[in-house]
């Protein structure tokens, strides 16, 4: 059945970060530019050698065939010169090197293969086209920390250019494996607590990147307007994934300002999810998620029980939303990726090292709330969320 989803424009959350959106689109366009200089300088150079040894002979075929030869010898330049012209763009491009770009993904969920296509997408609006200029070798993980150790010893091992983790178990891995290549994390809420940085100001490692740090703050506020008469939260995570228990930090004393008390039902696998949602049925008015992969992952499941039970969930993202969440003040990961693109231009092209860029954020988040299950459990969204 297809779900009904409205996302109400995007909303300033500064007051929840510290550090802003970086804008790279300047360095961007002046890659571009560069790159197309390049390949210009390139074609002109090899076209012009051609020429020249082509109107030689022409010169010479002209004084040994006589006058009259010369209109033929004209029309026979000319047509091979087309042709060098085409043979000279495609060696080129041919012998354009490949920039190699290793890629891990931790598990497959909306936001995570949202990350992915925006990096993808950025690239190539920068000009790095995979197959062309560069070559991406995809690796998903499927949710297996030691799947993730396996992938990063392969990418490692094919000496990748650069490496692009999508989620903090992915990152650690690859951080493990490499102190040398440039790594750029995604989907990563604090990589310093994480142990990815010494410092998301100044990182000081072979990594860096974006985070995907939202306004939990703003999220608990949001579950106390939309259920006013909620009393106790349940708090779902995973208790492995540091960056669920870095937010939930967040979330448990925001909660204390709300006038809120909570409870923590923690997972360790998805086989436990159904049985951890169902043991807070009946003992909490609400459930909170924040970006956590297992739940995200996962929620389909939470939704079969949250819904018949008619339990509300506030969830950290949008596509947790999408899945059977009730509403989120979420950001874009697509655009989160976009935005890590960007960095890896800025090393491609500027030889930027990752040690001296700072981790990057978003500083827009949108509203979302699921219409459908609004509708099935009796929640009435506020007007002036949904104007």
């Amino acid at each position: 059945m297809q779900k009904d989803f409205v996302v109400r424009p995007k909303t300033k959350y500064s007051a929840y970060k510290k550090i802003l959106l970086t804008d790279a689109q300047y360095f961007t366009d002046r890659t571009k530019k560069s790159m197309q200089t390049k390949q210009i300088s390139m074609l002109l150079s090899n076209f012009l050698s051609s020429f020249i040894v082509f109107l030689f002979c022409g010169i010479f075929s002209a004084e040994f065939f006589g006058g009259n030869s010369m209109k033929k010898i004209s029309k026979v330049l000319a047509v091979s010169l087309a042709f060098i012209a085409a043979g000279t763009f495609l060696c080129s491009a041919k012998k354009q090197k490949q920039i190699k770009i290793g890629v891990i993904q931790l598990v497959e969920h909306p936001a995570l293969d949202a990350s992915y296509k925006g990096f993808v997408d950025g690239l190539k609006d920068a000009g790095y086209v995979d197959g062309v200029n560069i070559k991406i070798d995809y690796e998903n993980a499927q949710g297996e920390q030691s799947n993730c150790v396996t992938i990063a010893d392969k990418l490692v091992s094919k000496r990748s250019n650069l490496i692009f983790a999508i989620a903090t178990p992915a990152a650690q891995a690859v951080a493990n494996k490499t102190s040398t290549i440039p790594v750029l994390v995604t989907a990563v809420t604090d990589p310093k607590t994480a142990g990815l940085v010494e410092s998301n100001k100044m990182p000081g490692t072979n990594v860096s990147g974006t985070s995907d740090l939202t306004p939990v703050a703003a999220q608990i506020d949001l579950l106390k307007k939309i259920v006013p008469s909620a009393k106790k939260v349940g708090l779902l995570y995973c208790s492995s994934e540091e960056n669920s228990r870095f937010q939930i930090n967040i979330a448990k004393e925001a909660c204390k300002t709300a006038g809120l008390s909570f409870v923590d039902a923690t997972v360790s696998n998805t086989n436990e999810v159904q049985q951890v949602v169902q043991s807070l049925v009946g003992k909490v008015d609400a459930i909170y998620c924040p970006t956590d992969n297992m739940i995200a992952s996962s929620m389909a499941t939470v939704s079969l029980v949250t819904t018949e039970a008619k339990i509300p969930v506030i969830c950290g993202e949008s596509g947790m939303c999408q899945s059977g969440g009730l509403a989120t003040y979420g950001i874009n990961y697509y655009e989160l990726g976009k935005q890590t693109a960007k960095m890896a231009v800025e090393i491609f092209a500027n030889k930027k090292k990752p040690a001296e860029m700072p981790i990057q954020y978003l500083d827009k988040c949108d509203f979302m709330y699921n219409k459908e299950v609004a509708d099935a459990i009796g929640i009435k969204i506020p007007a002036d969320l949904i104007k």
